[in-house]
């Protein structure tokens, strides 16, 4: 019970960042629009974050579902 519990935490706090990331995502593109070298290390830098949400919450998803009984 209490495994699940921390997993559906967990599943909340990377919603959060996730939300968060993209926030920053659109703060950077808008803030690096006229700079082309940088737009793109921006770019990279913002998909790697958002790859990293996902993949933390894909794990806590498998967790909740590994946790079933039958």
């Amino acid at each position: 019970m209490f495994n699940t519990l921390i997993c559906y935490a967990g599943i909340a706090l990377f919603l959060g960042y996730t939300a968060y990331d993209v926030s920053k995502v659109r703060e950077n593109y808008y803030f690096y629009a006229g700079q082309g070298e940088l737009l793109k290390k921006a770019s990279i830098f913002s998909a790697l974050q958002l790859y990293l949400d996902f993949i933390n919450l894909f794990l806590y998803i498998l967790r909740i579902l590994g946790n079933r009984k039958d």
